[in-house]
């Protein structure tokens, strides 16, 4: 397998009133605290936070997938004018170290991981097999990868908004009190999220899912479910054909009613599957991005997650 090369109201209102959804021109703002971002999660978080005190903008375009996605000489330049470059790390993007490295000399641009301190995944490269957490010292071997989409567990982005929250106190403390009490309203709304995840997936008898590559390790911790992927966790892996023969298998034998697919990647091998064994397919989204019908219709992390939570319960009933 490849690596990795690559609320209340108020602060929704603020969210689109920065345009967030997609890649913005990356201009300096005087008199702000300027913030670049690497994919969309953080960019909403980000302009959360940020609201009025920070101009927020975010390197990868509306509709691209980011696993691939690397970054243009134009990107450099502007990130370097910037106060905080905001990425997720935990392998995501391969490309963030000699991006680092190509900052101007004297630029002020304080990079950030903003997945640090969470409890990171490692998954193998054996499509087909529920994925399962393990410490980085029982890995062995270069079959195992660290698992990077950390955002998918309302309780890891609760980790991730509190790295963003400190980064800013840290490079604008004049305006620490409206970072905090930002913060505070995104916290709350990720905990009523996080409750409604573990009241509702706790109910339910089935606890296993197909999904269409390997994203969903951490919402699957969290939350007591297994997941069997497609593909690993690069998206564009491609399976072996016994791979889909052992998860044709896995289908039928658990009783599976539905295979996931990603509006952003292709749903050609979840219809194989699901045709296979004669089950319906249904979106499970990992929120690595908005397509431009998602940025039309307004939609963001929170309403991402709300849709997978509706159909994660209807395909584990």
């Amino acid at each position: 397998m490849k690596r990795y090369i690559k609320l209340g109201v108020s602060f929704i209102a603020v969210l689109f009133v920065l345009t967030g959804c997609g890649q913005q021109e990356n201009t300096i703002v005087a008199g702000k605290l300027n913030v670049v971002t690497s994919f969309y999660p953080i960019y909403e978080f980000a302009a959360s936070i940020g609201g009025e005190d920070a101009h927020v903008t975010n390197l990868l375009p509306t509709g691209v997938e980011p696993h691939e996605w690397t970054p243009r000489s134009k990107d450099l330049i502007n990130t370097s004018k910037a106060q905080l470059f905001l990425y997720n790390g935990a392998g995501l993007e391969g490309w963030v170290p000699n991006f680092v490295k190509g900052f101007n000399k004297d630029a002020v641009v304080k990079p950030v991981e903003v997945s640090s301190g969470i409890p990171l995944l490692y998954a193998n490269d054996e499509e087909g097999e529920p994925s399962h957490s393990s410490s980085k010292e029982d890995q062995t071997g270069d079959d195992h990868h660290t698992d990077p989409h950390t955002w998918v567990s309302p309780k890891s982005a609760l980790l991730m908004i509190k790295n963003i929250k400190d980064s800013y106190v840290a490079a604008d403390p004049l305006h620490k009190a409206n970072y905090e009490a930002r913060y505070s309203g995104l916290a709350q709304k990720l905990r009523d999220l996080d409750h409604q995840f573990e009241s509702a997936l706790s109910t339910t008898v089935n606890k296993e899912i197909v999904v269409s590559h390997q994203a969903f390790g951490y919402l699957c911790r969290d939350y007591g479910l297994t997941q069997y992927a497609i593909m690993g966790l690069s998206p564009d892996a491609e399976p072996r054909a016994q791979d889909i023969i052992k998860l044709t298998h896995t289908v039928k034998d658990k009783k599976i009613k539905y295979i996931f697919f990603e509006e952003m990647v292709s749903k050609n091998l979840a219809n194989t599957l699901a045709g296979e064994t004669g089950v319906k397919t249904l979106v499970l989204s990992p929120v690595e991005g908005l397509t431009q019908e998602q940025v039309k219709n307004k939609d963001n992390y929170f309403t991402l997650m709300q849709r997978n939570l509706n159909n994660l319960l209807l395909a584990l009933e």
